[in-house]
């Protein structure tokens, strides 16, 4: 994303444009699911004159205005993720890698099941799917 692009996502979202907020989106767009400590670590290479808790503050603000949404891994790790339009997740039991899974036939699948399917007292706001394996290129 280029930095009119992401002032755009934030203003969108009502949002002051900061220094801080910028160098964050910054670190999730070079990083794929990265974990707190990874885009700490971004962080600290790039710009360390942010303070770690503006990272944790910023990070849940981020959530809370939906610019990105947390993914929690099978070993309970907490990651986050920059793509909030509708997908699901392949992940790695070994190498603990995140990729996307994009798949509209899947989606409508899952929409439609659900719609027929309810569960009483229980209203489905969103269906995501962390799909587990093993990539065969990982070792």
């Amino acid at each position: 994303m280029s930095l009119s692009e992401l002032k755009e996502t934030l203003t969108a979202k009502g949002l002051k444009i900061t220094p801080q907020r910028l160098a964050l989106l910054e670190a999730l767009e070079n990083n794929q699911h990265p974990t707190a400590d990874n885009i700490i670590g971004y962080i600290r290479q790039n710009h360390p004159n942010i303070a770690i808790g503006t990272v944790y503050k910023t990070l849940e603000t981020f959530v809370e205005k939906g610019i990105i949404k947390k993914v929690k891994t099978e070993k309970d790790v907490m990651r986050y993720d920059a793509i909030t339009d509708n997908h699901h997740h392949l992940y790695c039991s070994e190498s603990d890698r995140i990729e996307d899974y994009f798949d509209e036939e899947l989606n409508q699948l899952l929409t439609s099941y659900f719609a027929q399917k309810q569960i009483p007292g229980f209203q489905i706001e969103d269906v995501k799917l962390q799909i587990l394996g093993k990539f065969k290129n990982e070792n």
